[in-house]
C-alpha cells in the first residue's frame, strides 16, 4: 500500500476587509496541519494589526476591537506559524482571499520563504465534486456530508477545522469516483490541484496520466 506522507497547510483568515490592497489586516487566524487522512498539528490566534474592525465584521466573528487590544502582533504570529513546519502546501475555502491575506502577513513580517505556497481551492473541487449540493459554502457543505461540528462559524479554528474534515471527506470521495483509474494511489495534493481546474468528466484521463508519472518516479513525501 502506498501511503501520502506529505504534509499540508489547512488555513483560515479572519479580516477586517475583503483585500489587504483595500487596507484590510488579519484579525485571527487558524492552521491545522494534515498528513494524510488525519490531522496531525493546530495553531490558531488573535492578531494585533492596529486596524479597526467595522461593526458588521465585530457582529460577524465575535472578534472586538476591544478584544484584539491584548492580542499577539501579527508579525510574531506569522513568524510562530513560519518556525512551526518547513514551507507546505495550503488548502483553503476560497483559497484565493486567504492565500493572499498569508502572503500579506508573511511579507510584512518577512518570512519570504513561507509567503507563496502551492494552493489548493475546496470550493474549486466542490463545484465539481459536489453538483447535488445547494451550493459550495462551507456551512452548506459540512451540513451535507454530516461533518462534525467545529464551534461558531466565522471564527479562523473551527473553519479551518471544518475545511481539514471536508478535504479528507473530499479525497475519500475522490478515490471513490476514480478507483478504476487510480490502480490503489493515493489523492494527493498534487491530483486534486490538477482536477480542480478540469471538469468532471475529464477526471479520469487526468488520474490516468498521474498514475504514468507516477509510475516514472513517485513525488509523494
Amino acid at each position: 500500500m502506498i501511503l501520502d506522507t506529505q504534509l499540508l497547510a489547512v488555513v483560515d483568515f479572519e479580516t477586517t476587509g475583503v483585500s489587504p490592497q483595500k487596507g484590510a489586516r488579519a484579525t485571527e487566524v487558524a492552521v491545522v496541519w494534515v498528513r494524510g487522512g488525519e490531522v496531525v498539528d493546530r495553531y490558531d490566534s488573535l492578531m494585533y494589526t492596529g486596524v479597526v474592525i467595522p461593526p458588521f465584521i465585530e457582529q460577524l466573528t465575535g472578534i472586538s476591537n476591544r478584544l484584539l487590544e491584548t492580542a499577539t502582533p501579527a508579525a510574531t504570529v506569522m513568524r510562530e506559524l513560519a518556525e512551526r513546519h518547513p514551507p507546505c502546501p495550503m488548502i483553503a475555502h476560497n483559497v484565493g482571499f486567504d492565500a493572499l491575506f498569508w502572503r500579506e502577513e508573511m511579507l510584512k513580517a518577512d518570512c519570504e520563504a513561507h509567503a507563496n505556497p502551492e494552493r489548493l481551492c475546496t470550493v474549486k473541487l466542490a463545484r465539481k465534486l459536489y453538483p447535488q449540493a445547494p451550493n459550495c459554502k462551507l456551512g452548506t457543505l459540512a451540513a451535507f456530508h454530516e461533518l462534525p461540528s467545529q464551534g461558531r462559524a466565522h471564527r479562523a479554528l473551527a473553519d479551518a477545522l471544518t475545511t481539514a474534515h471536508l478535504w479528507m471527506q473530499m479525497r475519500l470521495d475522490i478515490a471513490h469516483h476514480l478507483a478504476g483509474d487510480l490502480e490503489g494511489l493515493p489523492v494527493t495534493f498534487e491530483l486534486a490541484q490538477r482536477l480542480q481546474a478540469l471538469a468532471f468528466a475529464q477526471w479520469p484521463k487526468a488520474a490516468g496520466a498521474y498514475v504514468k508519472a507516477f509510475a516514472k518516479g513517485p513525488r509523494l513525501c
